[in-house]
């Protein structure tokens, strides 16, 4: 099997998200997708991506009180000159959900509560939850790379203009601690909902 050195993949998510798995604070992301998704929906083309952190459009009001303060608000249209690219992440799972009540019972293993929860049901109704479990690493080396315009924009994966390497990175939760966690979530999800990684 041919062993990924580097990468350029990257999935934008909050800020406070990827600050959470990278201190192996949560291993789950729940998306719909943003605006400009591909077919107009979620889809998932690469297991091994780098964590790209986002910060306009993070709401505190939609996180659990312990997230919410660790939001830094920005004004609309601000862009960062550099981007802080610090970890990547194997998704080892993808749940896609539409009953309201299992991903409720999720609430202890992610950042939002219960109204973010709601919200995103609601949009898009007809299109599941989508549940990704990460396995995340942290960077040998923290990389500060340059914004690009082509990275913008309501859309959740783009691709850097450069690869990052992604060698002798340390995962941020032991196995065991990370095996617990991706089984005490399925049983939650139970088996049918189940959806292999690409």
């Amino acid at each position: 099997m041919l062993m990924v050195t580097t990468t350029f993949h990257a999935l934008k998510e909050w800020a406070v998200a990827v600050t959470a798995l990278e201190a192996g604070k949560t291993i789950m992301l729940l998306r719909k997708g943003g605006i400009h998704e591909r077919n107009g929906r979620f889809q998932v083309a690469h297991d091994r991506i780098l964590l790209y952190p986002t910060y306009e459009h993070q709401q505190p009001f939609l996180l659990k009180a312990e997230y919410a303060h660790l939001v830094c608000p920005v004004t609309p249209g601000w862009r960062p000159e550099t981007l802080r690219i610090g970890s990547w992440a194997k998704i080892t799972d993808i749940f896609p959900v539409n009953d309201e009540s299992i991903v409720s019972a999720l609430l202890p293993f992610h950042i939002w509560n219960e109204l973010f929860i709601s919200d995103r049901l609601k949009w898009k109704v007809r299109q599941p939850l989508y549940i990704l479990l990460l396995r995340t690493y942290k960077l040998l080396q923290v990389q500060e790379i340059p914004y690009l315009p082509e990275y913008g924009g309501c859309k959740s994966w783009i691709d850097l203009a450069q690869a990052i390497d992604i060698q002798k990175s340390e995962p941020v939760l032991s196995d065991s601690t990370y095996s617990q966690l991706v089984t005490a979530i399925r049983d939650i999800v139970g088996d049918k909902f189940y959806a292999p990684c690409v």
